[in-house]
């Protein structure tokens, strides 16, 4: 409901030209569009997510895709090969504020539960996954400050998926955590290694954690810690002392 009430606000046609500046290319006819664009009513393609997820990993800035990262000749020398282009294309605080709310576990735990495939145990990680209602489509896209992973689940020709196989954690998602887990200890990046907090951004006690705001909207919002849900406490503790 967040998500179609602020596209409503917003305006359709103003939100596919910001998608277009991050990446998202395949939204060519926008008559196709309304509101339901906001709860993933537009295909894409994994090349475009990539690329727009990749904003958010750089801190705001785009950098076009390319296949070639090195060309040598038959001696092994290099040569000159175009450098895909950069573009700072949203502010560095705004993607900063996105990668933590995907990044914090306790957040989705009343919809994954504690210890899903969304998780890299000692590492942080921003993670999303998406599902379409026929169950044709289903993804998963996580990245740290040195990878991004996209996966895609689904039938070549379209067809849905057994609904009992393909929910946001049982069906890309194995697939994400194996090859993130992999890169990440393999390739060795640092367990605590995380984005530095831009000079805007702040952070308030609210909802009784820690949350980041853009300085001089912290006090937009209450920040009154809501009654704990019983059972949630309940297996948080169970997750952190099993």
């Amino acid at each position: 409901i967040p998500a179609v009430k602020l596209i409503e606000k917003v305006g359709v046609l103003n939100l596919i030209d910001f998608a277009r500046t991050i990446g998202i290319d395949t939204w060519e006819d926008t008559s196709r569009f309304g509101l339901s664009l906001s709860l993933g009513g537009g295909e894409v393609t994994m090349t475009d997510m990539a690329e727009a997820y990749s904003v958010l990993a750089n801190q705001g800035i785009r950098t076009n895709l390319t296949p070639l990262k090195r060309v040598t000749d038959a001696s092994k020398t290099d040569l000159d090969i175009a450098v895909p282009e950069s573009e700072q294309v949203i502010d560095p605080a705004y993607s900063y504020i996105v990668s933590d709310i995907l990044s914090d576990n306790q957040a989705r735990a009343s919809a994954f539960g504690y210890g899903s495939k969304l998780e890299i145990p000692g590492y942080k990680v921003a993670v999303k996954t998406g599902t379409t209602d026929s169950k044709k489509d289903n993804w998963t896209i996580g990245y740290t400050p040195d990878y991004l992973v996209v996966v895609w689940v689904g039938n070549n020709d379209g067809r849905p998926m057994n609904p009992y196989l393909t929910s946001g954690v049982t069906g890309a998602a194995p697939i994400w955590n194996r090859v993130m887990q992999y890169l990440l200890d393999e390739k060795g990046q640092k367990k605590k290694d995380w984005y530095e907090r831009p000079s805007n951004i702040v952070m308030k006690t609210c909802y009784g954690k820690n949350e980041t705001f853009i300085s001089g909207t912290e006090n937009s919002v209450p920040c009154v810690a809501p009654t704990p849900n019983p059972e949630l406490v309940k297996k948080e503790d169970e997750h952190k002392n099993p």
